[in-house]
């Protein structure tokens, strides 16, 4: 080991010793190959956890610089951050090439790498700075294949491209510690929409071939997923340059066991993600020498023949880089004009650009207005025109051609002189080429030209009308990503609102784009462009808005969905369902199939207001005393204060180092409380912005804070992840009480109205009820058990109960968990109501003073405000999944039951509910005439309800366990069911006759009727069995399957059956013949249903894995495959289970229920069109004769009444 290491082990040991808990680090040690299983038995079997440590230092003390560095490693992975810095400082270099320098510099091999992952070309002139280059170099080879950052930071125009490019100009670098290349990325200030572009681009650059996913990715949270499984498993072992990086938020895009090495002006911006870091500064300007050299180099003079007139140039450049090179590049043109352009940098005789510059370069304005006014006059004006670039674009050389009606070589030389000025700078990715302003320049030129930006940006969407038609850009031309992401941004700048309504509310234009870039990028700019979109209606912004947001989840999903069909979903009302119709008419009349959900009028939209003031999650809002104004943060670190009524901003201050989880109003309205994931709680005036007090004893992050009510005696509770709860007194500085009992974090606190309890709720499922005074616990309430469910069993289940709010009179009090918001009744602790709005967790629920409405926030980046009586009125009724439709000429009927134990009788085409019993109903349905209702029990019981006069008849005999199935036959006159307890009862309810079939050995999965009083029925046993109701015998007994029979389909001509079974196949048989016919292999999952077509030659089956076969039935051969689009890691977009199919009466067409509807072509097994419910997991659909209704419930308890659009 290095003498310096060793000694810096030495002289930290005794606060090593004393801190360090062993055994997860010598497991680090252990896979690093360090460390031995024996001396890890060694270590543990010493008596105390100091004595322990003690040991292990000795031992890395005897071993080599490897042992240092991997001890390092593991106190930084396990969290001993402080410990890790006291070392960092005797990290030893490990060489790379053990001092052999046979393959330095810039061979084939080190061009071939640069230009593939898109590393800039060195500048024209080019200066070596070798210090600076041979110290990015050791940092990277510090990095030893391990993730990592490497940062070189230093002011704008220093050189800090120039250098991380040039540093990786290296053979041996490159082939000893990069051998999966290096892939430049060139980052600048971004907001979430524009880093997510980035992404998308780079993540398409490394995956070319595009062997990983076959489509962009849709959020930066995927993005990064992507980025770090193309790194890895396509590019390991790779350097991944970011250029120019402003925010540390950025970062943590990035922050995914990666060697990065990276530019930047702000030195902290990677304190906030994990890993070694080694920091690079580079000093602000060129000295004297390098200055003159880079002159020299332009006019082609040696440096001793230069005038006395460089010397002074250098010194006005203030040393930049950036400066000199354009004054390099000025005087290669007009070498005689040394004293002239020295005179004009010293006379400062161009208008300043910025008064109070944040660069440090006053001589930049100047140096810039004298290249420009050099250009030959034919090509000024298209200088000019570049205006209207943002920055950190890069431009394809197609924009320009556009834009200037000009060849792609004509528009190249012109650029080309003005990246020969240094004016602009050229970017070649493959065969085409991409054009970019430095930042500076693009303020220089918005300066200069703020008059004419105007006309500029209008002159670009002219000519871009002139060229393309919206709907003839297609993603495979050059030009194409650009429109998409800044059409919008020109036309607003151009000031051509009409153009922009135009574009913003075109289905066209939302569904081009949304298939391109997914739809973050477009409600950015319904947010951005707000102001101007309302002119024309403020409701038709808002129409678009909602339904970009509320429908954000499909759009981003693959295969593509129909967004005409998705835009006929919203209210009749809305913009947004207008132009769908319009459109799905035409469609329609060219063989296009859409559907009318004519029942929508019943699904309510609760919400009131959405506001987005934040520009990341808001993890918090909440309501002033007299309920005027909104405080929210979030994790933007901003607290924002705005107009209840309007939205309308008040306040907003940057108020913590990271993420602000919560906010509070005192009960006066003077103060606002924030806390953070910085562990501090700060308290502001709430009228001035102004900090009054700060708060630091919690150990972990503060998650919620909460004044009392009286504002006689102000005390602030606040709840942290340390599991904590503490009490403060504003006129104190200390905390005055700590509360214990929550076994996880904390996450929302609230006083009662009359401040004798606190609610706290928290990550391990509970809301406990503690007394103010005494600071001990009352009362404790599982929320958890509310989520429970037959299909997600308890232990497997995480429920956070993330925050909750008391009603004015203290009797309610609300819930929030996961996506779900609960009432809860206090004295009787009963839940009285539930609502679903947020498409993610909800944040922080409260109640406005008077109690008319509440306020929840989410991680959507919405604000709501809700109506308290129509959710209480609206939230109870879901229909359970089992119904039975009777379709009648025009009349479609419905029988459900409600969570409410209501047997409902629905007219679908009135929306008229008869509410007809109660009832705790498996099962119902309804007689052919719609005379009779037969309902089956949870307990077994089975009844009879005559419509015309509620008269109900009961079984004598019923089951003795739940009722699965109830059929009446076509008379009415016999009822048959089936149960869990293996029995077929057939009741002759008028005679009170009863017929038993009993012979299959366990429960009946479903029956049919046959003709001649003949049934067919199946089961869990494997068989399918032929029975006589009349004389209970079996006539036919089928063996089908070794595992559960889960369906049978009988064909239309009566002659054949069909059966499918948990054992993956399906089987067509012969009512003849006890052996199948054709057994149908090929299905990788549970095969779930089946269908014939109306004509009976063919069978359609569909499996677990949302994958429907279509079969020929006179020969068993698969005709088609109807399958899921597999999207990366197998995840499947069909939606899961396909549970229920039925063709058309032409056997032309298939509908088939998963967790959506989808309708194929059975002639060609592609899809027709997909209906998305709001929840998932249908049973069933219900299909009328004709195929022109249908009708399902999906899993939140949501009727859909579909009807074919003509």
């Amino acid at each position: 080991m290095d003498a310096k290491a060793r000694n810096c082990l030495l002289q930290h040991r005794e606060a090593l010793e004393k801190d360090i808990k062993t055994s997860y680090i010598m497991d680090y040690m252990i896979s690093d190959g360090v460390l031995t299983v024996s001396e890890e038995e060694k270590v543990k079997n010493e008596p105390t956890r100091q004595q322990k440590a003690a040991m292990l230092i000795k031992m890395i003390l005897k071993k080599d610089n490897y042992c240092y560095i991997s001890f390092y490693k593991a106190l930084l992975q396990e969290g001993y951050k402080d410990l890790a810095a006291l070392l960092h400082g005797g990290i030893p270099v490990l060489s790379s090439s053990n001092g052999k320098d046979s393959l330095v510099g810039v061979t084939s091999y080190v061009k071939t790498v640069l230009c593939e992952g898109g590393v800039p070309q060195r500048p024209v002139v080019f200066v070596t700075r070798k210090k600076l280059v041979h110290a990015i170099r050791q940092k990277l080879l510090k990095l030893d294949g391990e993730p990592g950052w490497v940062t070189i930071y230093g002011m704008a125009g220093c050189g800090k491209s120039v250098l991380a490019a040039e540093a990786v100009r290296d053979h041996t670098l490159l082939e000893g510690c990069f051998p999966g290349g290096v892939h430049w990325l060139s980052v600048g200030k971004q907001d979430k929409s524009g880093l997510l572009m980035k992404l998308q681009n780079l993540c398409t650059r490394l995956d070319q071939d595009e062997s990983f996913s076959q489509r962009l990715p849709l959020n930066i949270e995927e993005a990064k997923d992507r980025l770090r499984i193309l790194m890895l498993r396509k590019h390991p072992r790779s350097l991944l340059i970011l250029d120019d990086v402003w925010d540390p938020w950025v970062l943590k895009a990035f922050d995914n066991q990666c060697q990065i090495l990276l530019t930047t002006r702000d030195r902290s911006v990677t304190d906030s993600v994990m890993g070694p870091k080694y920091v690079i500064p580079v000093e602000s300007g060129l000295g004297k020498e390098k200055g003159l050299e880079i002159l020299s180099l332009f006019v082609n003079m040696k440096k001793a023949d230069l005038p006395e007139q460089a010397h002074s140039i250098i010194k006005e450049c203030k040393g930049s880089p950036l400066v000199v090179s354009l004054i390099g590049a000025l005087l290669r043109d007009f070498p005689n004009r040394w004293e002239y352009y020295l005179r004009q940098l010293q006379n400062k005789q161009f208008k300043r650009i910025r008064k109070c510059s944040s660069y440090d370069y006053e001589a930049l304005d100047e140096a810039m207005s004298i290249s420009v006014e050099m250009l030959r006059e034919d090509i000024k004006d298209y200088y000019t025109d570049l205006s209207i670039l943002q920055k950190d674009v890069k431009v394809p050389t197609k924009v320009l051609c556009i834009l200037w009606d000009m060849e792609t070589e004509e528009v190249e030389d012109i650029l080309q002189e003005f990246v020969n000025k240094s004016l602009l700078f050229c970017d070649r990715n493959g065969k085409s080429f991409r054009y970019y302003l430095h930042d500076l320049q693009v303020d220089f030129l918005t300066e200069k030209n703020r008059s004419q930006l105007q006309d500029l940006h209008r002159k670009i969407i002219t000519q871009f009308q002139r060229h393309h038609r919206l709907h003839t850009l297609s993603p495979d031309q050059e030009d194409c990503m650009y429109w998409y992401n800044f059409l919008a941004y020109h036309m607003a700048s151009a000031n051509m609102h009409k153009e922009l309504c135009a574009l913003m509310f075109s289905l066209d234009w939302i569904k081009a784009k949304t298939e391109l870039v997914g739809p973050a990028h477009l409600i950015h700019e319904f947010v951005e462009y707000r102001h101007i979109l309302d002119e024309k209606d403020c409701s038709v912004c808002e129409n678009f808005q909602e339904f970009l947001s509320l429908n954000g989840h499909l759009l981003g999903r693959q295969p593509f969905p129909n967004i005409v069909q998705l835009g006929l979903c919203e209210p009749e009302t809305s913009e947004v369902y207008q132009q769908a119709k319009l459109q799905a008419k035409q469609e329609v009349d060219n063989g296009m199939l859409y559907l009318e959900w004519i029942n929508k009028k019943n699904i309510k939209n609760l919400s009131r207001l959405v506001v987005r003031p934040h520009t990341d999650a808001v993890y918090h809002a909440c309501f002033s005393g007299d309920g005027q104004r909104i405080a929210s943060c979030g994790a933007d670190k901003t607290l924002q204060v705005f107009k209840a009524e309007t939205g309308e901003k008040l306040l907003e201050i940057k108020a913590h180092e990271d993420e602000v989880l919560c906010c509070a109003f005192s009960t006066d309205d003077r103060f606002i409380a924030t806390c953070s994931v910085d562990k501090k709680v700060k308290i502001w005036n709430s009228m001035t912005g102004e900090l009054v007090h700060t708060y630091d004893e919690h150990s972990e992050q503060v998650n919620c804070c909460h004044f009392t009510n009286n504002s006689h005696h102000l005390l602030l509770a606040t709840g942290s992840s340390d599991s904590f709860l503490k009490l403060w007194d504003l006129n104190e500085k200390d905390c005055r009480n700590t509360m214990f009992g929550h076994t996880n974090s904390v996450n929302h606190c609230r006083f009662s109205p009359d401040d004798k309890l606190l609610a706290s709720c928290s990550a391990d499922g509970s809301l406990k009820l503690w007394d103010v005074k005494s600071a001990n616990e009352r009362k404790s309430i599982n929320v958890k058990q509310f989520f429970i469910s037959s299909e997600e069993p308890q232990e497997d289940m995480e429920v956070i109960v993330k925050c909750c709010s008391w009603s004015s009179d203290g009797a309610r009090i609300m819930v929030a968990a996961k996506n779900k918001i609960f009432l809860w009744n206090m004295d009787s602790c009963l839940k009285v109501a539930d609502c679903r709005g947020h498409l993610s967790w909800v944040h922080s629920v409260m109640f406005s003073p008077d109690g008319s409405s509440f306020l929840t926030s989410s991680d959507d980046e919405t604000i709501r405000l809700w109506e308290t009586k129509k959710v209480c009125k609206n939230s109870g009724i879901v229909l359970k999944q089992e119904i039975d439709v009777l379709f009648q000429e025009n009349e479609v009927m419905i029988l459900a039951v409600d969570n409410m134990r209501r047997l409902q009788l629905i007219n679908g085409k009135t929306g008229q509910i008869d509410y007809l019993t109660e009832a705790q109903v498996s099962s119902c349905c309804l007689s052919p005439h719609l005379q009779y209702v037969a309902l089956g029990g949870e307990d077994g019981a089975i009844k009879i309800l005559e419509l015309l006069n509620n008269r109900i008849f009961q079984s004598k005999i019923g089951h003795k366990s739940a009722v699965r199935h109830v059929q009446f036959t076509t008379d009415g006159k016999t009822l048959i069911s089936s149960s869990d307890d293996s029995v077929i009862q057939v009741w002759n309810w008028q005679s009170e006759e009863y017929v038993f079939l009993q012979a299959h050995q366990e429960a009946v999965k479903d029956f049919r009727l046959l003709r001649n009083s003949r049934l067919l029925s199946w089961s869990f046993d494997g068989t399918v069995k032929v029975w006589n109701i009349i004389t209970g015998r079996i006539e036919k007994d089928f063996v089908c399957h070794q595992d559960t029979v889960l369906s049978c389909d009988i064909s239309p001509d009566a002659t054949k059956f069909s059966s499918t079974s948990a054992d993956k196949t399906a089987k067509i048989w012969s009512f003849e013949l006890l052996s199948p016919l054709h057994e149908l292999r090929g299905h990788k999952g549970c095969v779930r249903c089946s269908v014939f077509s109306g004509d009976s030659t063919l069978l359609a089956t569909g499996d677990d894995n949302g994958e429907i076969r279509i079969w020929s039935v006179s020969n068993g051969e698969l005709l088609h495959l109807c399958a899921p689009i597999s999207v990366e890691e197998g995840a499947a977009t069909h939606g899961g289970w396909v549970t229920d199919l039925c063709f058309s009466p032409d056997s032309k067409m298939l509908v088939s229920a998963e967790g959506s509807l989808k309708w194929w072509n059975a002639v060609t097994g592609e899809s027709a069109q997909t209906f998305y419910t709001n929840g998932t997991n249908l049973k069933k659909i219900h299909v009328s004769p004709d195929f022109k209704t249908y009708v399902t419930v999906d899993n939140l308890g949501i009727l859909y009444i579909l009807q074919v659009l003509e």
